[in-house]
Protein backbone atom coordinates (compact mmCIF):
# COMPACT_ATOMS: atom_id res chain seq x y z
CA UNK A 1 0.00 0.00 0.00
CA UNK A 2 1.07 3.40 -0.61
CA UNK A 3 1.74 6.25 1.82
CA UNK A 4 -1.51 8.82 1.32
CA UNK A 5 0.89 11.27 1.03
CA UNK A 6 2.37 10.29 -2.37
CA UNK A 7 -1.02 9.50 -4.10
CA UNK A 8 -2.97 11.29 -6.80
CA UNK A 9 -5.82 11.78 -4.18
CA UNK A 10 -3.92 14.12 -1.99
CA UNK A 11 -2.00 15.74 -4.21
CA UNK A 12 -5.35 16.70 -6.18
CA UNK A 13 -6.48 17.42 -1.99
CA UNK A 14 -3.91 19.63 -1.72
CA UNK A 15 -4.00 21.78 -4.99
CA UNK A 16 -7.98 22.20 -3.94
CA UNK A 17 -7.18 23.61 -0.63
CA UNK A 18 -4.75 25.61 -2.47
CA UNK A 19 -6.82 27.09 -4.66
CA UNK A 20 -9.58 27.50 -2.01
CA UNK A 21 -7.07 29.72 -0.38
CA UNK A 22 -6.01 31.73 -2.92
CA UNK A 23 -9.68 32.24 -4.33
CA UNK A 24 -10.26 33.97 -0.88
CA UNK A 25 -6.72 35.86 -1.42
CA UNK A 26 -5.59 34.81 1.81
CA UNK A 27 -1.96 33.89 2.37
CA UNK A 28 -0.73 31.24 4.22
CA UNK A 29 0.31 33.18 7.06
CA UNK A 30 -3.79 34.24 6.72
CA UNK A 31 -4.45 31.02 6.12
CA UNK A 32 -2.41 29.98 9.81
CA UNK A 33 -3.90 32.14 12.08
CA UNK A 34 -7.51 31.31 11.22
CA UNK A 35 -6.55 28.13 12.15
CA UNK A 36 -3.95 28.65 14.93
CA UNK A 37 -1.50 26.88 13.80
CA UNK A 38 2.09 27.85 12.40
CA UNK A 39 2.67 29.17 8.88
CA UNK A 40 4.56 25.84 8.34
CA UNK A 41 1.60 23.66 8.40
CA UNK A 42 0.26 25.34 6.08
CA UNK A 43 2.95 25.25 3.86
CA UNK A 44 3.96 21.74 4.65
CA UNK A 45 0.18 20.53 3.07
CA UNK A 46 0.54 22.62 0.21
CA UNK A 47 3.79 21.59 -0.66
CA UNK A 48 2.66 17.44 -0.05
CA UNK A 49 4.64 17.96 2.59
CA UNK A 50 2.96 16.68 5.43
CA UNK A 51 -0.98 14.78 5.19
CA UNK A 52 -4.22 15.71 6.89
CA UNK A 53 -5.75 13.53 9.24
CA UNK A 54 -9.42 14.12 9.43
CA UNK A 55 -9.84 16.76 12.06
CA UNK A 56 -7.85 18.83 10.35
CA UNK A 57 -8.78 18.60 7.40
CA UNK A 58 -12.34 19.67 8.68
CA UNK A 59 -10.54 22.51 10.49
CA UNK A 60 -8.30 23.71 7.66
CA UNK A 61 -11.85 23.59 5.55
CA UNK A 62 -14.09 25.39 8.37
CA UNK A 63 -11.25 28.17 8.63
CA UNK A 64 -11.44 28.62 4.54
CA UNK A 65 -15.72 28.69 5.04
CA UNK A 66 -16.07 25.81 2.60
CA UNK A 67 -17.72 22.32 2.35
CA UNK A 68 -15.03 19.53 3.32
CA UNK A 69 -18.07 17.20 1.06
CA UNK A 70 -16.37 18.45 -2.07
CA UNK A 71 -12.95 17.45 -0.84
CA UNK A 72 -14.21 14.47 0.25
CA UNK A 73 -16.05 13.85 -3.55
CA UNK A 74 -12.41 14.59 -5.36
CA UNK A 75 -10.88 11.66 -3.41
CA UNK A 76 -13.80 9.68 -3.80
CA UNK A 77 -13.84 10.16 -7.71
CA UNK A 78 -10.38 9.50 -8.38
CA UNK A 79 -10.46 6.69 -6.45
CA UNK A 80 -12.93 5.08 -9.16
Amino acid sequence: MTKSIHTDEMRELCNWLKSQRKAQNLTMRDLSERIGKPHSFIQKIEQGERRLDVVEFIWYCKSLSIDPFVGMKLIIDLSK
